[in-house]
């Protein structure tokens, strides 16, 4: 029996990233996180989420500059 079933898959790494960063991360997927998951995995969706999040403040920013201009 090995314990790769648990191991959380992609879209698993990324809610409990976006749970964790907000604050709400269940116990059971805390408890999972941190038994069966990478460091690895959770430091890359840290990074990459974060990235995306100020390209699409930017964004944001640049729609609203935009249209104030006219």
């Amino acid at each position: 029996m090995s314990d790769t079933p648990n191991k959380p898959n992609l879209l698993q790494v990324m809610v409990s990233t976006l749970a964790g960063a907000f604050g709400v991360q269940s116990e059971k997927n805390r408890l999972r996180d941190f038994q069966y998951g990478s460091a690895k995995a959770y430091i890359a969706a840290g990074i990459i989420g974060t990235v995306v999040f100020v390209l699409i403040v930017y964004g944001v920013v640049k729609l609203v500059l935009s249209g104030a201009g006219k």
